[in-house]
């Protein structure tokens, strides 16, 4: 097994055996029967976070084809395909607390929101589809109207994710920052796009601490920006950039989902993987573009 991934492995182990600790330390009423399982939390989680770091693009494919002829040494123990599918279930819970505990950075005063979609089918099966039925929704984003959910984020000039949000497809953008448990751990400065332009909520976040910056539309009157924040709102691409990565490379976003637990699975997994990579998209703010002042004045 590679280097970072035994580490990997060793910090999400001991995370998972903490839990457990903590789970044996509730009294309960009931006494339970404890199973053995033949593959551990820890074990699962590491070869699901593998999977969103590797290019395949088929779960299938990649446990039985890599894990199981190329790791039997790192994974022993493995079980068959249906039977992971099922572990993956059972570990969702855990991994979804190290995604929130350990995984997620830290806001530096110069944040960056934006959303994009989660498609789980085509739209022209919108109307068939029924693993999702009743959950995902019909939605419109730039590039045309698609069935599915919206995953909100807001990354930080290092290009850690601070934030993540699942919504409906239709649910408007401006939506979760009107939350304040979405926001709470958020100051300075928030950049975003046209979509979030809003004076109720420029003043509500503005109360909390933070200065809601987007460009105007054609319609507005213009104000007064700051020199700096100009340049800054022109390296919005950053958190379109690492939307990118997270679909693309760590493939967040397909249409094979057979049941929800697995759609949130998936999407915890890419989220971990990217966030565990060791280089990610950032800025440099300390040095500033001479060549995009001269743009600007």
């Amino acid at each position: 097994m590679h280097t970072n991934l035994v580490e990997i492995f060793y910090i999400i182990d001991e995370f998972c055996n903490e839990i457990e600790k903590t789970m044996e330390g509730r009294d309960t009423s009931k006494k339970t029967r404890k199973r053995a399982f033949t593959m551990s939390d820890s074990e699962v989680i590491t070869i699901m976070i593998m999977f969103h770091q590797s290019r395949y693009r088929d779960m299938k494919a990649f446990y039985i084809n890599y894990i199981q002829q190329y790791y039997y040494r790192d994974f022993p123990h493995t079980v068959s395909y249906n039977r992971f599918i099922e572990l993956q279930q059972k570990a969702l819970l855990p991994m979804t607390v190290f995604l929130q505990l350990c995984c997620l950075g830290k806001c530096t005063g110069t944040s960056f929101i934006d959303s994009t979609p989660i498609r789980v089918c085509h739209i022209k099966r919108e109307k068939s589809h029924k693993v999702f039925k009743e959950l995902a929704a019909k939605g419109q984003s730039t590039i045309g109207w698609f069935f599915g959910f919206k995953l909100h984020l807001v990354v930080n000039d290092k290009g850690e994710i601070i934030k993540f949000l699942i919504t409906k497809a239709n649910v408007d953008d401006r939506e979760p920052l009107k939350d304040s448990r979405f926001h709470e751990k958020l100051f300075g400065k928030l950049f975003a796009d046209k979509g979030y332009i809003s004076q109720n909520l420029f003043e509500k976040l503005f109360i909390d601490n933070i200065n809601l910056i987007t460009k105007i539309k054609k319609n507005m009157k213009n104000a007064l920006m700051h020199l700096n924040d100009k340049i800054i709102l022109r390296k919005r691409v950053i958190i379109e950039t690492i939307n990118d990565l997270l679909k693309n490379g760590c493939q967040i976003e397909h249409t094979r989902h057979r049941c929800l637990t697995n759609f949130v699975g998936n999407l915890v997994a890419g989220l971990i993987a990217y966030n565990i990579a060791p280089k990610k998209p950032a800025l440099n703010l300390e040095i500033i573009d001479l060549n995009a002042i001269k743009k600007v004045t």
